[in-house]
């Protein structure tokens, strides 16, 4: 597969998000500009936001105040979010939440169906997503069968599976070997510059963290 133009521009503008009644500030007046196509990182203390703020990049939660605006879509006027995150976003998280009683391929499968996907053209494309990431002979495994960084791949299959032009990864390899946790960051990075993601990604891991466009650190205030 040749590199595809694409990715989409982020923008968040003076973004707030307190837990609690206003007991616990996440984050406070977080502004920054991602160009189509970026890949970058969030690193930062545990506490720092980071989760906070991919969460609301992919609309799982809403700001208190400012904005952010994806691909022109302003994110707090969304209807529907569901339909947003559908369309635009595909997450990687650091626990890969497969479901045990699925294979790999319906794993991966599972979201085109939710989003009402064909049933075979979902698997279809489930299956070419592992073949791509090197998982093609264990696409019938089970979770239980499968190492820590291929379940990871997996994850990863599943969250490229609608095509999406946002790739939010937290922590995608902060259960697995440094090896591993190497071999999965470069994956990541190849599918981002093949599908032409807008990709950011949090890790404590400074070396990984390196290898990207850019490094917003954040800290506590």
């Amino acid at each position: 597969m040749t590199a595809r133009p694409g990715g989409v521009e982020v923008v968040v503008d003076g973004v707030s998000k307190s837990f609690e009644n206003g007991r616990i500030r996440a984050l406070r007046d977080v502004s920054f500009r991602l160009e189509p196509g970026d890949v970058v990182s969030l690193t930062g203390p545990s506490g720092g936001g980071k989760s906070t703020l991919l969460n609301l990049i992919g609309a799982l939660d809403r700001s208190d105040s400012g904005s952010i605006v994806v691909g022109g879509e302003r994110l707090e006027r969304l209807e529907n979010p569901s339909e947003y995150r559908a369309a635009t976003v595909g997450f990687v998280f650091q626990f890969h939440h497969l479901l045990p009683e699925f294979s790999a391929v319906e794993n991966v499968a599972m979201l085109g169906w939710i989003g009402r996907v064909d049933r075979e053209e979902a698997l279809h494309r489930a299956s070419s997503l592992l073949s791509e990431l090197g998982l093609d002979s264990r696409a019938r495994h089970f979770p239980n069968q499968l190492s820590g960084g291929e379940q990871q791949r997996v994850a990863i299959a599943r969250a490229l599976l609608t095509n999406p032009q946002v790739f939010l990864a937290d922590e995608p390899t902060g259960n697995l070997d440094l090896e591993t946790s190497e071999r999965v960051f470069d994956l990541m990075r190849e599918c981002h510059r093949k599908r032409g993601l807008t990709s950011v990604i949090v890790t404590h891991n400074p070396e990984l963290a390196s290898r990207c466009d850019r490094i917003f650190e954040m800290k506590q205030r």
